[in-house]
């Protein structure tokens, strides 16, 4: 914080709420966007092997297996 947000009470309070609300709202953002990059990570590997994303979703649910995307995005 700097200017008159680090000497002013009332503005530094104001400051710090406004902080709350943003660190509340991008904690569930943060899901958001990390779910997606997995999905593009997926999906540009799935592609090097002529297959679409959801057609790799779809076999690897046909074929029962059960891996998050998270750990496919490592793999890829």
């Amino acid at each position: 914080y700097y200017g008159r947000r680090k000497n002013t009470f009332r503005t530094a309070t104001q400051a710090v709420d406004k902080a709350r609300q943003y660190a509340y709202r991008d904690r569930r953002v943060r899901k958001r966007e990390f779910r997606a990059l997995w999905i593009q990570r997926i999906n540009a590997a799935a592609r090097l092997y002529g297959v679409t994303y959801s057609q790799m979703m779809g076999g690897l649910i046909k074929g029962g297996i059960e891996v998050d995307r998270k750990m496919l995005a490592d793999l890829a």
